[in-house]
């Protein structure tokens, strides 16, 4: 079935089956036959669509187009339609017009990037990768527009994050290469010496801290959520959490409340948990002024259990809420660094409740404070949703 539809695209089309079958990749050779005996029905001009196209169009993912000899719309994908490339009969994309004559003039194909403003999805453009071809000398012309806007935002995030990562190695590595420098030229003065080496261990722990970031961030981001999990106590992992910022909560006065954590257990990676509840508590340390409050509290609702960690600190500005956990990015980058932060904390956090099928939820004020909340799902919840699918599994046997 493949073979055939393959070989009569080819024996029609020409340059075209090249263009279709590389968008296509396989998927719709394997959907359905084409009959093709039977045309599309004629135009009143006399234009007519050759046999098998319409099919091909029809499982294209992308929007795809077949403009006449007089410019006008043969065939449109709903996709072409959905996006704004055509409406009724017309490519309303002058750019694209433009290309298709110039290919229907010499049969040269041609490829663009074009943005189109859709109102339909937002504000934002929509990115376009279009490909021109000649329909063999039929005097029809195929375009193909793929929308890149996600494939471009991912490319966007990509760069920013090595752009990033390198920025926050290469600042801890340049002040270790400096300081060994100043050490060995003030290898005289003892006290020089000490100050020096006392820099350096600072910067070698913050580089540590960006490294073992990563690993984790690493190990956790786009994992499945786990298959096995086991009962974890969150009054045992409240109580390390806190246990671990004690030192620095002292040195500033500030409080340290835990509460209702007793005898609640979730389904989970205890290690993972803690990671995400010491990251939040020792950001809530950091960024609290001096004789505050701290407190970690853990309530249970019919389908979830909550850890809200709230602090009385400085609070994040409204508009820096919604890109909080993102890596690397911070509402005040050189108070960041002050504290040590390494700008990957609430990244993982976000990423290990994905892990466990939970959400992180963020309320702050500023100069109020600020309070995170991780919210997980009952162990009796998630025992209920894998009886339900085992269920249905059985059934469906």
């Amino acid at each position: 079935m493949q073979g055939e539809l393959l070989a009569a695209v080819t024996g029609i089309f020409g340059l075209v089956t090249g263009i279709v079958f590389g968008v296509m990749a396989g998927p719709f050779f394997r959907a359905r036959a084409v009959d093709r005996r039977t045309p599309d029905p004629p135009r009143p001009d006399g234009s007519t669509l050759p046999p098998g196209i319409a099919e091909v169009l029809s499982a294209l993912p992308s929007s795809a187009v077949v403009l006449d000899s007089a410019d006008r719309v043969l065939r449109a994908s709903s996709a072409a339609r959905a996006f704004g490339i055509v409406r009724g009969e017309e490519l309303v994309i002058t750019e694209l017009l433009a290309l298709a004559r110039q290919v229907r003039r010499d049969g040269v194909i041609r490829e663009t990037d074009i943005e189109v403003a859709v109102r339909k999805f937002g504000p934002d453009a929509t990115s376009f990768a279009v490909r021109v071809a000649p329909l063999g000398g039929t005097g029809l012309v195929l375009v193909l527009a793929e929308d890149q806007t996600e494939h471009r935002r991912v490319e966007a995030v990509r760069r920013d994050f090595v752009a990033n990562i390198s920025h926050e190695l290469k600042t801890p590595v340049g002040a270790l290469s400096l300081l060994a420098e100043t050490v060995q030229d003030a290898s005289d003065d003892p006290e020089a010496v000490r100050r020096f080496t006392d820099r350096m261990q600072t910067e070698a722990a913050r580089l540590t801290a960006v490294i073992q970031d990563l690993i984790t961030l690493s190990r956790i981001q786009g994992a499945e959520p786990m298959a096995e999990p086991t009962r974890v106590d969150l009054g045992a992992v409240v109580e390390e959490a806190l246990d671990a910022v004690r030192m620095p909560a002292d040195a500033k006065g500030i409080e340290l409340v835990g509460s209702g954590a007793e005898g609640v257990t979730v389904l989970g990676d205890e290690g993972l948990l803690g990671t995400a509840l010491r990251n939040l508590v020792a950001n809530a340390v950091a960024y609290s002024p001096k004789n505050t409050r701290v407190a970690v509290s853990v309530g249970v609702s019919r389908t979830s259990v909550d850890i809200s960690v709230a602090d009385q600190g400085i609070g994040i500005p409204q508009q820096d809420l919604e890109r909080i956990f993102e890596r690397f990015y911070r509402v005040d980058a050189a108070r960041s660094r002050a504290t040590g932060g390494t700008g990957l904390g609430l990244a993982i956090v976000k990423h290990i409740m994905t892990h466990h099928r939970g959400e992180v939820n963020v309320w702050s004020k500023e100069g109020s404070g600020s309070t995170f909340t991780l919210r997980l799902p009952r162990p009796e919840s998630r025992g209920a949703d894998a009886s339900r699918n085992t269920d249905r599994q059985e059934a469906a046997q």
